[in-house]
């Protein structure tokens, strides 16, 4: 991270709050992932609160989930809005049961895909270790899922559908200097299956750095028309006092207190904010409500030639997944 961006982002997370959401979700179908505690509770409640008509919560754990949909309703006063469904992106069939359903809804306007996980615990997840799979291949696994649905909600509605991943700044935080180093005929994500690499404290940022590779190729791959009916961004909340870094313990309570950390009701104003962002956030990084830039390192040479190296790996392990995927865009 340049010390620039560094004195900008902590300069942001001690004097810019985000603005309490006001544009409303009127008639809009909404799903919300992760959205049981944290951010994405705090997100899916503000979107009930702005008249969506129906908020899905896409939760591992359904009993969490209920408890979550009951303090909505208590707090905004609207029921019969919010649903609880179960997704469970360790796995990809949980992934395509959950797709499969969300495809027979009659809209769908915002896929706002916010589950994520930080761990220094290495673990096997399907094919990859557990963070690369919950953060980067199964989020683009449902993404692609769901784009027919977004697509032709466009195509009803007349209004372009939103597909908003939370990413994070930490991807300005690591280099991977391991993967930039990788012959060309080196798979990416079997390097990173490997349990005595060294690099699994920092395998969260990786998967940011990875999330926003992902995001930029597809859209310069299959988005770019300025009239496809979907705008694609990524974001990040800064830093919040949610359960994410539970791990960190004591260091994580540390590293709050010091940055400034937002309450996860704040924090997930930006998600919201970018739920509703303009076409020039199509393919962009969102950060404090604004259009910012990437990391130097997406930008240089051997980041635009790991970029497309990650995006065709990507690519080809979602075919795997679900064959004929792709065709989706």
């Amino acid at each position: 991270m340049s010390l620039s961006f560094f004195a900008g982002w902590v300069k942001g997370q001690w004097t810019f709050t985000p603005p309490v959401p006001t544009t409303t979700y009127t008639g809009q179908t909404v799903i919300v992932t992760g959205a049981n505690i944290g951010l994405g509770l705090e997100a899916a409640r503000h979107i009930v609160n702005l008249d969506a008509a129906r908020v899905i919560l896409a939760v591992r754990t359904l009993k969490k989930g209920e408890t979550a949909k009951t303090d909505i309703e208590a707090t905004t006063g609207r029921k019969g809005v919010v649903e609880v469904w179960q997704l469970d992106l360790s796995s990809y069939a949980s992934v395509k049961e959950f797709a499969a359903k969300a495809s027979k809804l009659d809209r769908l306007d915002i896929l706002l895909e916010n589950a994520g996980i930080a761990t220094e615990k290495f673990t096997l997840l399907e094919d990859n270790e557990s963070t690369i799979t919950v953060n980067v291949v199964s989020t683009y696994l449902l993404a692609l899922l769901l784009l027919p649905i977004l697509k032709s909600t466009a195509a009803t509605t007349g209004k372009k559908s939103y597909l908003t991943i939370v990413s994070s700044e930490m991807h300005f935080m690591t280099q991977a200097p391991y993967l930039t180093s990788l012959p060309p005929t080196t798979s990416i994500f079997a390097t990173l299956n490997d349990p005595n690499a060294k690099y699994q404290s920092d395998r969260y940022q990786l998967s940011k750095l990875l999330e926003v590779f992902a995001s930029r190729q597809m859209v310069d791959d299959y988005m770019s028309n300025p009239d496809y009916p979907v705008i694609t961004n990524f974001l990040t909340p800064g830093l919040c006092k949610s359960e994410l870094m539970r791990e960190a313990g004591l260091k994580g309570t540390i590293v709050k207190t010091a940055f400034g950390a937002r309450t996860t009701e704040v924090g997930s104003r930006t998600l919201v904010h970018a739920t509703q962002a303009g076409q020039d956030s199509h393919g962009r990084f969102l950060m404090n409500c604004q259009i910012r830039d990437v990391a130097p390192l997406v930008e240089s040479e051997k980041g635009v030639v790991l970029q497309r190296r990650v995006w065709e790996e990507l690519s080809a392990k979602l075919e795997k997944i679900q064959p004929g995927i792709l065709k989706n865009f």
